[in-house]
């Protein structure tokens, strides 16, 4: 029976269970309630062990092969924004048309859901099951900080991992790569005087638009990729220090949100920023943000907010191995392409080298946004893929005659 077929058995359980996970809460460092009813889904349905690490990823194991494999989905979810803007209550998981609404529907707890089934279907059915360990992974906190959870999970809580498949929103697709990003801060320092007499002082302000101008002048120059897109920057916030709203302000900082394409680095970046006419480098300074949010367990893990590039070569055995399994899961050929945005990745390829690739239900675009919302018969077709993914990557790891 076509493994799709299979799948089908589990798609109300599937339903259930993203619709209970959506109506509880999981912002980032926020995700104990959630991480413990994955836990308890698990346990029900047969996993071999089912935890939390210290830092408060969840961890379900099935299997003891020695081919280890981790399919990813993580379990926070960004804010709601403003309510109004809802349709629908973004907590209730409601079910209209087919699809499934609600905070996280697409962002990324379809993702563990399928993956819980899909490494369930794939126990059920046996074959190859002496072969592999399958941990399935609710990171944390990647919203606040890409990678941060899972990278602890696999360096410190599963160490030796062959491969890794995320579930963030392909639409079905195999993706393998996408652009990194850093998180960087620029402050100017002025001189402050009375607002009646500003030729007196020095307004960081009026520095800080001339370098800002440059900034979105130097966003057009930025390098491009054929695969990966182009590299690009934007100043997403700014503010400013000022004794009073009569005083000339003699501070002013702004925020850089900096994706960086194949060839780009921290190193650039930066350099980039400081070569601009406008940077004084007496009053100026360019600073890359850390990250020291403890996580729901109160772990810290500081961290530099530089998330690198990455991309897993399209011949490469796992790239290969996913388009078959997906190839099977849906009965067509999936398309290979790369997130526009940024996901963990950055750990699993970017920062360990650790082959990965992703394939997940709903649509990028839905992601963050009030029509936050996933297909059931995406769901299904997720589950089908996960259990179908460990055989296809056994065929592409034998070697050609």
């Amino acid at each position: 029976m076509a493994v799709q077929q299979l799948a089908e058995k589990y798609r109300n359980d599937c339903v259930k269970f993203l619709r209970e996970m959506i109506k509880l809460p999981s912002e980032s460092a926020q995700e104990g309630k959630v991480a413990e009813r994955i836990v308890e889904e698990m346990e029900k349905i047969g996993f071999d062990k089912a935890w939390t690490d210290d830092y408060g990823n969840v961890i379900g194991q099935i299997g003891n092969g020695p081919i280890r494999i981790v399919y990813d989905g993580h379990i926070d979810t960004v804010g709601i924004g403003n309510r109004a803007n809802w349709a629908h209550d973004p907590y209730e998981g409601k079910v209209e048309d087919g699809y499934i609404y609600g905070r996280g529907a697409c962002d990324n707890k379809a993702a563990s859901a399928t993956q819980v089934y899909g490494a369930k279907l794939f126990k059920e059915l046996g074959k190859d099951l002496e072969q592999f360990t399958i941990f399935v992974v609710g990171s944390v906190q990647e919203e606040d900080c890409d990678g941060l959870g899972l990278r602890h999970a696999l360096e410190k809580t599963l160490e030796k991992v062959d491969y890794v498949c995320m579930g963030e929103s392909t639409d079905l697709d195999i993706y393998r790569g996408h652009r990194g990003r850093m998180e960087i801060n620029v402050t100017a320092k002025g001189k402050s005087c009375h607002g009646s007499a500003p030729d007196r002082g020095e307004n960081a302000v009026y520095k800080m638009t001339k370098l800002i101008t440059e900034i979105e002048q130097l966003n057009t120059r930025l390098k491009d990729d054929p695969f990966l897109g182009k590299g690009t920057c934007a100043v997403t916030h700014i503010s400013c220090e000022t004794p009073s709203l009569c005083a000339v302000p003699d501070g002013c900082r702004i925020h850089i949100d900096r994706r960086l394409t194949h060839g780009e680095d921290k190193a650039l970046a930066v350099r980039q920023i400081e070569e601009l006419p406008s940077f004084d480098k007496e009053s100026m300074k360019v600073e890359i943000l850390t990250y020291d949010t403890p996580s729901y367990k109160n772990k810290v893990l500081v961290t530099e907010k530089y998330f690198p590039t990455w991309v897993l070569a399209e011949e490469h055995p796992l790239v290969q191995a996913g388009a078959k399994a997906a190839e099977r899961a849906l009965g067509r050929k999936p398309k290979i392409s790369r997130w526009v945005f940024s996901t963990n990745g950055i750990a699993s390829r970017g920062q360990l080298g650790i082959p990965t690739i992703g394939f997940g239900p709903a649509r990028e675009e839905d992601a963050h946004s009030v029509n936050d919302r996933v297909k059931m018969d995406d769901l299904v077709s997720s589950i089908a893929f996960y259990a179908a993914l460990p055989a296809a990557i056994l065929e592409a790891r034998k070697p050609t005659k």
